[in-house]
């Protein structure tokens, strides 16, 4: 078995860990999946106060940035005037802040303003009854692109060009994860493991000094050796076509990706930001997204399947944390 230790340890956690700490789960559903929260409780922890923060925190996010709640902020964004800026509380406004910056790092292979593609080709909330035509496919690309957005931190607005629809899918459930560890530790809970849907976060570590073991998958009927990863202050994220079947766009040319890449999974401090590298590995393919990411230093594995052949890749910075 391949072990991925973190660059860093924080020698607080383990001067501060408590081996009577009891082990609890939390769980529910949110954002179409299901959410878990397994923390090392102290004594005297709230449960019914934690979950109730819990739900109303994931209630707030989709609220705000859900393609599929019509009455969302997103959605009446996405419907607004030309010319129109909206202003957005912090959290929408940090996800389209990260997310322009990545659309601008990874050359438009993760994109945040891809909604009229997302809901041409039946990814969305709309069903639709076949496959988009090319001359669809082109009206749909020329209203959308990160490139089209206006963004001023300074007062988080956001201006709509016309046309454009944001879908944050492959960037907001990453900072779901990301805002309920956080939540958890301003409760005074600093050891906890948190997943939505397949995105993970470990903060602290496991009352008995380990930290929060998490396995790689591989996709159905791949076997390579198996790959556990510490999540100490970690983030891991998988993107990929083998769960839900083919739904991963490529943003520059509007169509479902030819890169053979059936999983990638990336490794960092945030699972927004593994988040959307995730989703961006798996639009560059192997050769491409290999390169962006040993440039980035991005610790991620890709596996892909072409012409029947499954292969393996690990980018520099993975192969760095398994040395460790």
């Amino acid at each position: 078995m391949r072990i991925a230790l973190p660059p860093t340890i924080d020698a607080a956690a383990f001067a501060a860990r408590d081996p009577a700490a009891v082990m609890l789960d939390l769980g529910g559903e949110t954002m179409g999946t299901r959410w878990s929260v397994r923390l090392a409780a102290p004594a005297g922890t709230d449960l019914s106060s934690l979950r109730q923060a819990i739900v109303a925190r994931l209630a707030g996010l989709v609220a705000e940035m859900s393609h599929w709640a019509p009455d969302s902020l997103l959605s009446r964004f996405n419907r607004s005037a030309p010319g129109t800026w909206t202003t957005l509380p912090p959290d929408f406004a940090h996800v389209i802040a990260r997310g322009l910056t990545i659309a601008e790092t990874t050359r438009g292979a993760f994109d945040p303003a891809i909604g009229r593609l997302v809901d041409i080709w039946g990814f969305g909330p709309i069903a639709v009854a076949a496959p988009p035509s090319a001359p669809e496919i082109e009206i749909a690309r020329a209203a959308s692109g990160w490139s089209r957005l206006s963004f001023s931190p300074a007062g988080a607005h956001l201006r709509q060009p016309g046309g454009v629809a944001l879908d944050l899918s492959g960037i907001a459930k990453g900072h779901a994860v990301d805002a309920i560890a956080d939540l958890a530790r301003d409760a005074g809970i600093g050891n906890a493991l948190v997943e939505i849907g397949g995105e993970l976060v470990g903060r602290g570590i496991k009352p008995d000094g380990d930290p929060w073991w998490v396995d790689l998958e591989s996709p159905p009927g791949l076997t390579f050796p198996s790959l556990r990863i510490a999540l100490h202050g970690m983030a891991v994220a998988t993107s990929g076509d083998y769960r839900r079947g083919a739904h991963t766009l490529d943003p520059r040319t509007g169509r479902p990706i030819d890169t053979g890449v059936v999983s990638a999974s990336v490794i960092d401090q945030t699972a927004l930001e593994a988040d959307a590298w995730a989703t961006a590995l798996t639009v560059l393919g192997p050769v491409e997204g290999i390169d962006l990411a040993r440039v980035h230093g991005i610790a991620a594995r890709l596996v892909t399947m072409i012409d029947g052949t499954a292969r393996e890749y690990l980018t520099p910075a993975l192969a760095a944390m398994l040395a460790g």
